[in-house]
């Protein structure tokens, strides 16, 4: 396109991937067709019309489609005959015409259309099989569907309409009728017809020959297209959720003993393993996560005399511990003689939440799911998907039905259930990430962290309240949205496809869903951003001040300490030291360096809030850089 020099991907119907899709459907490669490869497509279509000129009956060919399949092409045209016949108006054979037909009259998608990235990924898939030879399309024409993508002519096709059986007929069609110079395309960006887009694209519309409508538009090259896009996305969310984990978890000061290498190896699932192996890489350098519980204050509301040194001043918060007196320790003896007594805002208990401890569980299986749809369809990618089959160097073939034989390839029932797995599965990805977010801002569950992540010295901040709000309508949403398509078949062609997929519908579904579920973790990254940021101000406020080593400013901070000439007052005043020298010699508080990495970028984009301010602009920032796709996997998942 206009002189540019790209990557030129080759297709041969044997090695496309799924990679070399995404490159193509984004514009950073053009293809071309291996010449090998073609010399065989073309020796197909060859021998496809040497069986038409015996005369030997193909179904698609010489008969009707679906429930016409049982009616033969005549000699001439019966309709001739009817009262303004004239057979010399027309251009086509009447086996020219049946393709034409079967192209434009199956172009009856309705809807928005689908976006070019995803007419690209057709394209080139579309291609692809072709190029295996056992469809009957000729070279000439094959070589034209690809310089439709190679020239930026993309096909406008209505996103609904395909049962998923026979294929995608219905968008297919549309794909083809550009080809015919019918129809409507982009070009260059612009929306114009086929015909138009054609010939500015400097290319010639295709009179379609033997079975080649029928090969344009019988496969399931939508569903794959949109699979293909999806589990590329999917996978990169799925890196995002782990971050979004790590960084909530950090702010907890959680535990990560159940994310350990022996722990998962009692139970491989590789999902689980590669999850619980990546949050150890997210978290490593962290001196938040499993932190002895009586370090970690409390959050107290802010008030003018809440910290006597002026360096302090610019605190938004003020900090606490509760003591535990000797008479409240009994049958605890154990307990404290690990952790002191103090009780602040990390509760005193092994293990986190479900929502914590369990993401290696949750976050694996959901990559399981991702990488049972890829091992799909990496085979789809490289199949031959329309219908009948040709094979003309058949072995001892005795009939033509030997060589072109009636299959069903077409059926989208792999894909589909493949994408309903994945369907079913982003709602739950989705919902554990919400159940992190509530877990921020609710002040009974948030180990200390002020109620909904603001100080709201004056009672008239909401903080992050209605930003869970909106990431539970988005679950709720797609958990409506999860039941599976792919269960519920509708017959057609006057039941002679009385059983279909449905499968673009299911790979329609899965790639909507991406963009909530990418929604869901930008808010928790909002939200575990201002967490962590409270939690390590909080801990290294709490450092500053017993550095000093003024244990008495220590001990104000701290409810329920003995009065003066009390009997608990030397022991008090030991343990509140003993307090001063854990923090001091604790280093500075930080999170994990990965999360830190990700942590300044999001304060690239939005501002900690140290009270209400108007989020919408916050909102849509880090909405927009999840969606923007940043990479942060460590490696490829599937």
């Amino acid at each position: 396109m206009s002189g540019e020099t790209r990557h030129v991907i080759l297709l041969n119907g044997g090695k496309l991937t799924r990679a070399q899709v995404v490159q193509i459907a984004c514009g950073d490669a053009i293809i071309g067709l291996a010449p090998d490869q073609l010399t065989r497509v073309q020796r197909t279509a060859d021998f496809l019309s040497e069986q038409v000129k015996r005369g030997e009956p193909i179904y698609g060919v010489t008969t009707g489609f679906g429930s016409n399949a049982d009616k033969l092409l005549g000699a001439h045209r019966a309709r001739d005959e009817l009262p303004g016949g004239n057979s010399a108006a027309h251009e086509r054979t009447l086996m020219e015409e049946l393709q034409h037909n079967l192209v434009v009259t199956h172009a009856v998608c309705v809807g928005k259309p689908m976006s070019v990235d995803v007419v690209r990924a057709m394209l080139a898939i579309r291609v692809n099989t072709l190029m295996r030879g056992h469809s009957g399309i000729r070279a000439s024409t094959l070589q034209a569907l690809a310089e439709l993508l190679n020239r930026d002519v993309i096909p406008v096709i209505p996103e609904k309409g395909s049962v998923g059986a026979s294929g995608d007929l219905a968008p297919l069609s549309h794909l083809a009728c550009v080809l015919l110079g019918e129809g409507e395309a982009f070009h260059k960006g612009e929306r114009v017809s086929g015909a138009v887009a054609l010939q500015r694209a400097g290319l010639q519309p295709v009179k379609l020959s033997f079975k080649e409508g029928l090969a344009l538009n019988n496969g399931t090259t939508q569903m794959l297209a949109m699979a293909v896009l999806a589990l590329g996305r999917l996978e990169k969310l799925l890196a995002t959720a782990d971050l979004a984990a790590a960084m909530t978890l950090d702010a907890f000061a959680g535990r990560t003993g159940a994310f350990k290498p022996e722990v998962h190896a009692l139970r491989p699932h590789p999902g689980q393993v590669e999850t619980a192996a990546n949050l150890r890489r997210l978290l490593a350098g962290s001196t938040l996560a499993d932190i002895p519980y009586h370090l970690v204050p409390k959050f107290r509301t802010w008030m003018a005399d809440s910290w006597s040194d002026p360096q302090d001043q610019q605190h938004h918060f003020d900090i606490g511990w509760d003591w535990v007196p000797p008479t409240q320790r009994h049958g605890k003896q154990a307990f404290y003689a690990r952790f002191l007594p103090f009780r602040g805002g990390k509760k005193h208990q092994p293990q986190d939440a479900y929502c914590l401890r369990c993401i290696p569980q949750v976050h694996g299986a959901v990559r399981d799911a991702l990488a049972q749809a890829c091992r799909v369809i990496d085979v789809e990618l490289n199949a031959v998907t329309d219908n009948p089959l040709i094979f003309p160097d058949a072995v001892d073939a005795k009939v033509i039905e030997d060589q072109v034989i009636s299959a069903g390839h077409f059926h989208g029932m792999p894909l589909a259930l493949a994408m309903s797995y994945v369907k079913a599965a982003i709602p739950v990805l989705a919902s554990i990430s919400e159940r992190r977010l509530n877990k921020l801002v609710d002040p009974a569950n948030n180990d200390g962290l002020p109620a909904f992540l603001i100080g709201n010295e004056d009672a008239t901040d909401s903080g992050f309240m209605i930003v869970q709000y909106t990431a539970a309508a988005l679950v709720n949403d797609l958990a409506t949205r999860a039941h599976p398509a792919s269960v519920y078949s509708i017959p057609t062609s006057a039941n002679a496809e009385d059983h279909v997929s449905m499968g673009a519908n299911e790979a329609r579904h899965v790639l909507d869903m991406l963009d909530d579920l990418g929604h869901v973790l930008a808010l928790e990254l909002y939200t575990a951003a201002q967490a962590l940021e409270y939690r390590q101000n909080m801990l290294n406020a709490a450092r500053t001040l017993a550095a000093r080593g003024n244990w008495q400013a220590l001990a104000r901070k701290v409810a329920g300490a003995p009065s003066a000439g009390q009997a608990d007052a030397a022991t008090f005043e030991a343990e509140v030291k003993k307090l001063m020298a854990g923090l001091t010699d604790a280093g500075e508080f930080r999170a994990g360096e990965a999360v830190r990495v990700a942590f300044a970028h999001i304060r690239q984009l939005v501002a900690f809030l140290p009270r209400d301010r108007a989020m919408d602009a916050d909102v849509r920032a880090i909405c927009e850089w999840v969606a923007a796709g940043r990479d942060f996997r460590p490696i490829r998942y599937c």
